[in-house]
């Protein structure tokens, strides 16, 4: 892997400490402004590493490395460090919390008319989207980590109460993310002869076989999704949509939308996450947003939740409700993306959705599902190559590995991006909205360093790493080289020369999206290496052969004839048990060692040999 995320995850926390700390004040903002969300991305530039990764903490100032605190530098020294987090995590909580006390978690800047020119309301601005929810899990999780280990560390009166304020804080916004998510949760039912029931089983027919075998075939393998969402969603919105899926005529698609429904039952819930809103988002999944959605679920449950206990009992009851949507979702748009006995529609570049629209980004979003799912499932290695080529096919497509030279369309993904419209925005009072989305590059690079991570082929792991190598080249050519924000993303004009050269303001959308690029890439080389069941039995062939050969040695006296050899042999024992106890894990570590050990043990035995006037064995 050419990609060296330490160093990389250095150079953006020195860029990020030097532009957002100035006059001791944390300046948000960017290039898309000030909202809730790239206020969250911002700050998780720093929080994620420091939260992910062992040797990027913060939260034990004793521990803290030299070459963290020099990328730091305006922050303050390791004792000061941890304590302005503190006062900058407040504010943000504070600057987007209502005077009531409830929590906010608009769109803000992020929101466009999806006609251009046309003024959106302050109204519109201030509607609930997903993509907050989904940043706040992320960001408060970060936090509420972050104070449970660096309280064990405070002596201070006064500074143990910032530490238990910022908790305390974190955990309201925590829980209303998550009752917002619960909120945003959609089952879109449909008739198989409606435009979106033709449009899935246009997707899922890759083999051109009668319409009415293929929706029987969906219907049956749809089923058991179909019972839990009917039996077990009771809990926020999509549970509403019980009556319609009982009808075995009717053909469904689950996720989220880009905000809270309409109509959407408030959360039952004795966790304080202020008022709950009214919806106004379409009662239909965007694909888009069911996986932003989906990777924050995938935070509730990780292994550093768990083990830090960063869920209050409450929480631990709306995470469980989350998990059960993961799942349902998960194993929805698996089943959807690999349906058939023949090509799977995954396969078949781009993805349309039931709207009609398709794009290549979208296939990359089904394909994170399809990978999500073959985690829980163990999927082979010929279905893990599958989506292998489906990503080197992507890349290819989006001019990641293939060099583009003039305008083409394939580029509009990555400037100006790919727009969609937000169906139901207009009922807060003024134009639609649309969402714009120009992370294709960083989440091609996630998705292929995560099928690298979980792949027990070698070639196809060692495909899958040059890949990611070629995507990291393209993205490093994306860096702002020049102005203020140098050193962070996004600069599309640095690879794609033709493309308008714009502003060259850091965008926190997409820095902080290659920040997560690099934490999952330093959390695959910290993964043990991959285990080769060829290098196991040569091993274990030359371990056998050295252990004889060594007990050979013993007992024809080797150890009698003087004190080198005998200092000798016993380094040659500890070395061959070191063998032993790495041979499982690290095969070719154990074949370096056993192969050294022969040569060693061949010496002895021609030493011995000649000493007793015996020729070569």
């Amino acid at each position: 892997m050419q990609i060296k995320p330490r160093q990389q995850l250095l150079d953006i926390w020195r860029a990020t400490a030097r532009i957002s700390f100035q006059d001791e004040k944390w300046v948000p903002g960017g290039r898309d402004g000030s909202n809730s969300i790239s206020d969250a991305e911002q700050l998780l530039c720093i929080m994620a590493p420091a939260t992910e990764i062992p040797l990027f903490r913060l939260d034990q100032p004793d521990t803290v490395t030299d070459d963290v605190l020099d990328a730091l530098r305006p922050l303050g020294d390791n004792l000061q460090i941890p304590q302005r987090l503190l006062r900058i995590l407040t504010e943000y909580i504070e600057r987007y919390t209502a005077e009531d006390g409830t929590p906010l978690f608009s769109g803000g800047s992020y929101f466009q008319s999806y006609v251009p020119g046309e003024e959106i309301s302050p109204e519109q601005r201030d509607l609930d989207v997903v993509d907050s929810f989904s940043i706040s899990v992320n960001l408060m999780l970060a936090i509420v980590g972050f104070t449970k280990i660096f309280r064990q560390v405070v002596t201070r009166p006064k500074l143990l109460e910032q530490v238990e304020l910022l908790e305390r804080m974190a955990n309201r916004r925590l829980s209303a993310a998550m009752a917002g998510l619960l909120r945003s949760f959609t089952v879109n039912v449909f008739t198989a002869d409606s435009s979106d029931g033709q449009e899935l089983i246009r997707t899922v027919n890759q083999e051109r076989r009668p319409t009415h075998q293929v929706v029987d075939e969906l219907r049956e393998g749809l089923r058991q999704i179909n019972a839990r969402l009917r039996d077990d969603v009771t809990i926020g919105s999509g549970a509403a949509e019980g009556s319609e899926l009982d009808n075995p005529n009717r053909l469904f698609e689950c996720g989220w939308s880009w905000g809270v429904v309409r109509d959407a039952p408030k959360i039952e819930t004795t966790a304080d996450v202020g008022v709950q809103r009214d919806g106004v988002a379409q009662n239909a999944p965007y694909l888009y947003f069911t996986t932003v959605a989906l990777d924050a679920i995938q935070a509730l449950s990780s292994e550093r939740t768990r083990l830090l206990g960063l869920l209050d009992t409450e929480q631990a009851r709306l995470a469980q409700s989350l998990q059960l949507r993961f799942e349902l979702t998960r194993s929805y748009w698996a089943t959807i993306a690999t349906f058939g006995s023949g090509r799977w529609p995954l396969e078949d570049l781009p993805w349309r959705a039931t709207d009609g629209r398709e794009a290549d980004y979208y296939s990359q979003l089904v394909s994170g599902m399809v990978l999500q799912n073959m985690l829980s499932a163990r999927a082979s290695n010929a279905n893990m190559r599958r989506v292998a080529d489906v990503l080197a096919e992507l890349a290819n497509r989006g001019r990641l590995t293939r060099r583009s030279t003039e305008p083409e369309t394939a580029i509009a993904v990555h400037y100006p991006g790919l727009h969609f419209p937000l169906e139901g925005s207009e009922s807060a009072g003024g134009p639609r909205l649309q969402w714009t989305v120009t992370d294709m590059s960083p989440t091609l690079f996630r998705r292929t360093l995560t099928l690298a991570g979980m792949s027990t082929d070698g070639p196809t792991r060692s495909s899958l790493i040059d890949l990611s190598d070629a995507i990291w080249h393209h993205l490093s050519l994306r860096i702002i080289r020049h102005g203020d924000d140098h050193g962070l993303w996004d600069w599309p004009a640095g690879v794609f020369t033709y493309v308008r050269e714009g502003v060259t303001q850091v965008s926190w959308y997409y820095t902080k999206r290659v920040v997560d690029c690099l934490v999952t890439a330093a959390n695959i080389i910290n993964d043990p290496p991959l285990r080769s069941e060829v290098l196991l039995q040569i091993a274990s062939d030359l371990l056998n052969e050295a252990d004889h050969l060594y007990d050979r040695e013993l007992l024809n006296g080797t150890t009698t004839r003087g004190e080198t050899l005998r200092l000798e042999l016993q380094r040659i024992g500890s070395e061959l048990s070191r063998a032993r106890s790495v041979v499982r894990e690290r095969p070719g570590v154990a074949v370096a060692v056993a192969e050294e050990v022969l040569r060693k043990l061949d010496r002895l035995s021609a030493a011995r040999r000649a000493d007793s006037g015996m020729g070569p064995q």
